[in-house]
């Protein structure tokens, strides 16, 4: 992905945590797109489509997993990474088989962020020899 931008999408229903992000990662070269409403991001990702989806796992109404399967269902090589207080291995076992490539842990730890996104997109541009 050296050329074109990655582009990013990050949703948590915390307005500052999606400032906090958008500021960090368009500062790394990104174009990001947040949303504190699940429900308008399966909106977008109905439209659009991202590269890497970052999202909060635990949020009122559209959560994590329908912003994951919605995600996969569109654009089956987006990587989606998943940010959770509550890592919970049920949630987590699921996750997986529905596709996530990632689960950060809150709070969120900037350079681990960071580096969980660059792993995603190495991948996207250098896919897996089967």
């Amino acid at each position: 992905m050296k050329n074109k931008k990655c582009r990013l999408m990050v949703v948590d229903d915390e307005p500052i945590v999606c400032r906090r992000l958008k500021q960090i990662l368009e500062k790394a070269g990104y174009e990001v797109t947040v949303f504190d409403n699940g429900a308008h991001a399966i909106n977008e990702l109905e439209k659009n489509t991202y590269d890497i989806i970052v999202t909060d796992l635990k949020m009122e109404g559209v959560d994590g997993m329908m912003i994951l399967e919605t995600a996969k269902r569109k654009n089956p090589g987006a990587k989606v990474i998943m940010i959770t207080g509550f890592a919970e291995v049920e949630t987590a076992k699921q996750a997986f088989r529905k596709g996530v490539f990632d689960f950060i842990s809150k709070p969120v730890e900037i350079n681990a962020i960071k580096q969980v996104i660059r792993n995603a997109e190495k991948e996207i541009s250098e896919p897996k020899k089967e």
